[in-house]
């Protein structure tokens, strides 16, 4: 009788023990569902303050389409048609009496870069006046002696004379008066009154002066190189393209392209010429395109890389820089009103010449802001925002 009491008691411990464990079994699967159920959503949205903007400089722009594919991908340097570079020189040497510009300033075609004082040219005004006296009494004589001709007054030999040396005299003064213009001197204003020994050196192409050899008070030597100018206006592009790539290009193409130690900013150009020989020891050609836009940060002699567009294909691209990774994922922030701005993810693409092809994952209008500078700020509080939750 006492081992069945025992036996009982035994089952009835074992039996309250698995109800226990199941009771705790359930009770932790609903706090694990319970916690599943409470996860907070991923934070999208972030704003910032007017003082935040300022201090990240951020800025926004608009997606663009872009040739990111289809294009051949060349290297070459900026250069300046010839008759958009002068060295300024004097046929005439003479000592500095002034100069007038600065290096790196801007001059008109004509305008006096410096003056050269010389003597001579006042022995060159002396002779003109003289010979300009001459020939008003030869244009005299010459009337004369015609008038008498035609009275069978005087013999025809002396009226033949008399028009010679008219035209030799005329013929010296067209000399004289050309000479005194190569010199900087206007020859109708001279007079027995007003002699110059001063020699005006003149810009003979608008452009900014590169290099000035002078100082005040040097004998400046006939010939030298006094001024350099270069007329930036007319910058292009030579581009070298090699034989396999020759067919795939023709004039009018697009090209975009960045100074070789600059890939933020880039340019566009078109092709406008291409030469009919290749280069000396290599077999390829020069390209030659024109700057569709003026800018000062391109100088004659900068290398460039360059993209040629040849065939029309386009894709929504952004700046690098707007595109923000966060593990295998790729985020762009639009801006939805002031001051706010939205997370979209996206897939990305092809990145040349400082931009990147987007997918956008969800519908972005077409006027849409995005941010081109400072979303890394714009993800780091975001990622701070979630890791805090």
């Amino acid at each position: 009788m006492k081992n069945i009491f025992i036996i009982i008691i035994t089952l009835f411990f074992a039996i309250t023990s698995c109800k226990n464990k199941a009771t705790e079994t359930k009770a932790e699967t609903s706090t694990k569902d319970t916690t599943a159920t409470k996860e907070e959503p991923t934070v999208t949205e972030v704003e910032l303050t007017d003082d935040q903007i300022k201090a990240i400089d951020l800025e926004t722009g608009s997606i663009e389409q872009r040739n990111l594919k289809s294009t051949i991908k060349v290297n070459g340097k900026l250069m300046l048609p010839p008759q958009n570079q002068a060295q300024v020189s004097i046929l005439t040497g003479g000592i500095v009496k002034s100069i007038d510009v600065t290096e790196g300033s801007f001059v008109k075609q004509g305008q006096t870069l410096a003056t050269i004082v010389n003597n001579e040219v006042i022995q060159l005004q002396q002779d003109y006046l003289e010979n300009k006296s001459q020939l008003v009494y030869l244009q005299a004589e010459f009337k004369r002696q015609k008038e008498l001709q035609e009275d069978r007054i005087n013999a025809t030999k002396t009226l033949q004379q008399v028009q010679n040396e008219l035209s030799m005299a005329q013929a010296k003064q067209k000399g004289l008066q050309t000479k005194l213009e190569l010199q900087g001197i206007n020859a109708t204003n001279i007079s027995t009154t007003n002699f110059t020994n001063r020699i005006a050196v003149t810009a003979p192409i608008s452009g900014f002066i590169h290099h000035i050899n002078l100082t005040m008070g040097k004998f400046a030597d006939a010939n030298t190189i006094l001024f350099d100018i270069v007329d930036n206006r007319f910058l292009h592009l030579d581009l070298t393209l090699f034989e396999k790539d020759i067919s795939k290009v023709k004039i009018g193409d697009k090209i975009m392209f960045t100074d070789a130690n600059d890939a933020s900013h880039t340019h566009s150009a078109t092709i406008f010429s291409l030469n009919k020989s290749f280069e000396d020891n290599q077999q390829a050609i020069l390209a030659h395109a024109k700057i569709d836009e003026q800018t000062e940060t391109l100088l004659p002699g900068m290398y460039v890389e360059a993209r040629i567009q040849i065939d029309n294909y386009k894709t929504n691209a952004l700046p690098n820089e707007a595109v923000v990774s966060n593990g295998d994922e790729h985020y762009i922030y639009v801006e939805t009103k002031k001051n706010h701005y939205t997370q979209i993810a996206v897939k990305i693409g092809v990145s040349d010449m400082g931009f990147t092809e987007i997918l956008p994952l969800e519908e972005i209008p077409g006027n849409a802001k995005v941010v081109t500078k400072g979303a890394y700020y714009l993800l780091s509080q975001l990622t701070k925002g979630n890791g805090e939750e």
